[in-house]
């Protein structure tokens, strides 16, 4: 069947009417996105007017596969924010880079038997070194654009974290860190900043990770979100002169470890009384009373809440409207679950390909598979209309008065 379908594509190809046929595909597709951006914009190409939001910035191109070959796209760029065309697959660019790992597991003969099974779950026979190679040169220049791409404008808030995939290296089964950068821009925009490969999360290695982002252009940083990895506290400090908090999600696992199994409903709905408050003098005050009345029975549990008050409560000097959003790593666990069911090792009972990889061939490929996924996450992001945080509620943050000043007088 699979060998019918590409017969039929490639007649489609090579038939008289398929360049007309394009050219119709690339015309629809053309205005669609004029008409797209126009509606992002405020006006017209070119056109003066009082309404116009935001300024065009010229065009990225990319190849567009359809069933009458490959398309050629000038996809419009604007100077502020992010456009994505809505006809655009979203899931295809993860679906080939799982593909061209996989294939390349299979043919380096290196493979586990999950991914045998996903290879013949897939129908991919008759795999070439050639057709790999092709394959995976296509996703990763893609994948390298968009992780080198240059960051533009301010960044006040920026979410870092990493997961763990195992990988072969020189005959061996290793566990490697791969930690993701996503940030919000002054314009409320969400998008995903970077990603690197290292071997533990040590301080040199988040360190390199961020000076790699700032000489891309990150910049106006005011808040990092991450766990409490000190590797990570140090190289903010060093890198970012940046106020950091601590993942609220994950200091409060680590606290109730400390009030025992009857205690713990109780203990969090007391820690939470100072989350609660409206402002952060008025949390640092109720911090301080939790601690001071767990003391007595739980002296651990005390000098715990003493040491991280500042770290789990920095992020109450910042707008109301965004605690919600910036107490945690929450904004990166849903593309953390991404990768991780693409790369865990599959669970029994899983039937391919709804199983995971398990175990890469080389460091290449996660940055293949996982580049994709973040590429994808990107996009979506970018055909949202709504804001991830209101333009109101971000000009506060800027440095520049004219900007800021009229924000905090409303």
């Amino acid at each position: 069947m699979t060998d019918d379908i590409m017969s039929l594509r490639a007649q489609l190809e090579n038939s008289p009417d398929a360049d007309f046929l394009r050219e119709m595909i690339g015309f629809a597709a053309h205005r669609l996105m004029e008409l797209e951006a126009e509606g992002l914009t405020g006006a017209p190409l070119g056109e003066r007017s009082p309404d116009r939001r935001v300024q065009r910035n010229g065009y990225r191109d990319r190849a567009w596969e359809t069933r009458a070959g490959t398309v050629e796209l000038r996809i419009p760029k604007l100077r502020k924010g992010s456009y994505f065309p809505s006809f655009l697959e979203p899931r295809r660019m993860a679906e080939k880079a799982l593909t061209a790992v996989i294939q390349e597991a299979y043919i380096q003969g290196i493979s586990t038997r999950s991914v045998d099974d996903l290879v013949k779950a897939m129908g991919m026979t008759g795999i070439s070194k050639s057709q790999v190679s092709r394959l995976c040169e296509e996703i990763d220049g893609r994948v390298k654009a968009f992780l080198e791409r240059p960051l533009e404008g301010d960044w006040p808030y920026l979410w870092i974290d990493a997961t763990y995939v195992k990988v072969r290296q020189a005959g061996r089964i290793v566990s490697v860190a791969v930690i993701i950068a996503v940030g919000v821009n002054a314009d409320g925009r969400r998008e995903v900043l970077g990603m690197d490969i290292g071997p533990s999360e040590a301080e040199t290695f988040w360190t390199a990770f961020l000076r790699k982002l700032t000489r891309r252009g990150l910049r106006g940083v005011k808040l990092v979100i991450s766990d409490a990895h000190e590797g990570i506290k140090a190289a903010v400090a060093k890198v970012l002169n940046a106020s950091w908090q601590r993942c609220r999600v994950h200091f409060m696992r680590n606290a109730l470890a400390h009030a025992g199994k009857s205690g713990r409903r109780v203990v969090s709905a007391f820690i939470a009384t100072a989350f609660a408050q409206d402002d952060a003098e008025a949390a640092r005050a109720q911090w301080r009373r939790v601690a001071d009345q767990l003391r007595p029975k739980l002296p651990k549990l005390a000098a715990f809440l003493d040491e991280a008050e500042a770290d789990v409560l920095a992020y109450m000097t910042f707008p109301k409207d965004h605690r919600a959003k910036i107490h945690s790593t929450n904004p990166l666990e849903r593309v953390n679950g991404e990768v991780r069911r693409r790369t865990d090792v599959p669970r029994a009972g899983l039937r391919p390909p709804e199983g995971r990889l398990g175990i890469f061939p080389n460091e290449d490929a996660i940055t293949r598979l996982v580049g994709a996924i973040l590429l994808e996450q990107n996009d979506e992001w970018a055909v949202q209309r709504a804001r991830y945080m209101t333009l109101e509620t971000m000009a506060p943050l800027s440095d520049d008065p004219i900007v800021s000043l009229p924000a905090l007088a409303g």
